[in-house]
């Protein structure tokens, strides 16, 4: 089974648009129908490579041609290439899609729609300047997972240092704790900390990220027996994870 190529018309299958012959693509099982000339619409494109020259696909026993990826969100990119335009849902979703084929334009329009802009430019921006994020939210996770045996809810604590001047009463901190001492994960100081964000965006963007995990999680200030304040905020929260 080959690809008609632009230039040479061959045998068309469809009388009503020679130059662009139908194609059917099972993508991860999902079933769609488009033409080469939709697919081939960004030429840089990964998918536009694809579906150039020589196949470089397997098809299934219909005959379609076939992409071992999931395609819940393929729609909106060939939404995209026949009428260029933007999804309204899924936009994180779609975006990695347009990512992995390599779709310039739509990946560039996706970049500058509020879910997105406000995800890159300025979210993980802030995550970026609070050393070790990505590994203390594995490491919450993973003591959380160890704590829940036979039990409803893991209660672990987080330590939020937000500036220099918090990291030199880290120890007396720690030591307002009960004896009995819990499990504690600290995050920050982190750079840029004399203004916003604050420990509650830090806090927030714990949640976010937890809960894109499949986790249930909520986080509520730790009360101390002996209360430790700094400045106007504790330092001390907890994140209850739910499993049931």
């Amino acid at each position: 089974m080959s690809l008609p190529d632009y230039r040479s018309p061959g045998k068309q299958s469809s009388p009503a648009s020679p130059q662009s012959p139908v194609v059917q693509l099972n993508i991860g099982g999902h079933l769609f129908s488009t033409s080469l000339n939709t697919l081939r619409k960004h030429p840089e494109s990964k998918l536009a490579d694809l579906f150039s020259g020589q196949p470089k696909l397997r098809t299934d026993r219909e005959g379609r041609y076939f992409i071992d990826r999931d395609g819940t969100h393929f729609g909106a990119i060939l939404e995209f290439l026949r009428t260029e335009r933007l999804p309204t849902a899924n936009v994180l979703e779609v975006h990695r899609e347009a990512v992995h084929y390599d779709i310039k334009p739509l990946v560039k329009q996706l970049e500058e729609t509020p879910q997105l802009f406000g995800e890159t430019v300025s979210r993980q921006q802030f995550l970026s300047r609070v050393p070790h994020y990505r590994e203390h939210i594995e490491v919450l996770i993973r003591i959380a997972r160890a704590e829940a045996i036979a039990a409803r809810r893991s209660t672990i604590l987080v330590c939020v240092l937000r500036t220099d001047e918090d990291l030199a009463l880290y120890d007396s901190a720690i030591s307002s704790l009960e004896a009995d001492k819990q499990s504690v994960v600290t995050f920050g100081p982190w750079k840029g900390a004399a203004g916003p964000p604050s420990v509650l965006d830090l806090l927030d963007c714990m949640k976010m990220d937890i809960e894109s995990r499949g986790y249930r999680v909520s986080i509520l200030p730790h009360v101390m027996d002996r209360g430790f304040l700094a400045k106007s905020y504790d330092y001390f929260h907890k994140v209850i994870f739910t499993w049931w």
